[in-house]
C-alpha cells in the first residue's frame, strides 16, 4: 500500500496515511495570545479539519500525545475542553507531557494517530 501525504512542504506533511492509519503532524491553535482553553479549542478544531481531509474523524482516533508548556498550570484547563470535545465511549490511548514548545506563546500541542474507517 502506498504512503499518501497531504499538505506537504520541504519539512513535513500535515497528514500521512498508510495501511489504514492516519498520522497528523503536531497541531497547535491559531491565536497564540489566547489562554489554554482557547488554544485547546482551536487545536482540536484544526485536528477535526485535518481528520476530515484525511477521510476519518475524531471517533477513530487511536492515540494522542499532548504537549503542555506548563503541566501544572494548563492540565486542568486543557482537559476541560478535551472532555467536552471527545465523544463518549471512544477515548483514545493518551499521554500528556510537559515540554518546551517551538514558540514561547504556544501552550498546547497535540499529535494524533487515527484509523481510517
Amino acid at each position: 500500500m502506498a504512503i499518501q501525504r497531504q499538505l506537504t512542504n520541504e519539512r513535513m506533511s500535515q497528514i500521512v496515511a498508510h495501511n489504514g492509519t492516519v498520522y497528523l503532524a503536531g497541531q497547535v491553535g491559531d491565536d497564540m495570545s489566547a489562554g489554554i482553553e482557547q488554544q485547546t479549542r482551536e487545536t482540536l478544531a484544526n485536528i477535526e479539519r485535518l481528520l476530515d481531509l484525511a477521510g476519518t474523524d475524531k471517533s477513530h482516533i487511536l492515540s494522542v500525545t499532548i504537549y503542555l508548556k506548563d503541566i501544572d498550570a494548563h492540565f486542568q484547563g486543557m482537559n476541560s475542553v478535551w472532555d467536552k470535545w471527545l465523544p463518549k465511549g471512544v477515548a483514545p490511548a493518551r499521554a500528556t507531557v510537559e515540554s518546551k514548545l517551538c514558540e514561547p506563546q504556544i501552550l498546547v500541542e497535540l499529535s494524533v494517530v487515527a484509523a481510517l474507517p
